[in-house]
């Protein structure tokens, strides 16, 4: 089944949110500075999603180990868009590079990571839409985190009890994270191995 590749996000004019899930470490740390603090593996790639459903599928609703806090972090759209502007797709895409050695090349060098994956519905299952990651490390860590990381929000006690609601049969969709297709321009589809019309 061929899904839809759009980035679905929660986001206003200044900012767009991304969730990381972590242990209470490195959680804590991150609210008290409202950024991450020493802790974190500086050296590590980093993955941020802008699915929440999607975070809930990989975190387990924050049940996995290391992944028992769920961070929802409101960052700024120009770093976002440095993301989207400089990333490489975690596979290879015949129509966007000339290559496979080229790619691998791209991708050995680069920062950014672009992987896409199913998104999923509250239970688990795959949908007909794809679900962005975006995978960081080096310089681009230290901008995420020192330059554009606005805000650092708990949300866990929403996560395990909607969790336990969904368990219950009585969770209300209409809690969920508003999320709706953040624009970017042609340019930016075609690095990102979205189909143009």
């Amino acid at each position: 089944m061929a899904r839809i590749k759009e980035i679905y996000a929660l986001y206003d004019d200044k900012t767009i949110r991304v969730y990381q899930a972590y242990n209470k470490r490195i959680a804590e740390e991150a609210l008290n500075l409202k950024t991450f603090g020493p802790s974190f593996k500086l050296e590590r790639m980093t993955w941020i999603k802008t699915s929440f459903l999607w975070m809930m599928y990989r975190s387990g609703w924050g049940t996995k180990v290391n992944q028992e806090k769920i961070l929802a972090i409101d960052i700024l759209r120009e770093g976002f868009d440095t993301l989207l502007q400089k990333a490489i797709l975690s596979s290879y895409n015949s129509n966007i590079y000339s290559s496979y050695d080229d790619w691998k090349k791209k991708l050995a060098s680069s920062n950014v990571r672009c992987q896409w994956d199913p998104d999923r519905d509250i239970y688990g299952n795959p949908i007909e839409k794809c679900a962005i990651q975006i995978g960081i490390k080096g310089d681009i860590v230290k901008k995420y985190i020192n330059d554009w990381i606005c805000n650092v929000t708990d949300i866990s006690a929403y996560v395990h009890q909607s969790s336990i609601e969904i368990r219950k049969g009585t969770f209300d969709t209409h809690t969920l994270p508003k999320e709706d297709i953040y624009p970017i321009d042609e340019h930016i589809k075609r690095i990102l191995g979205i189909e143009q019309n």
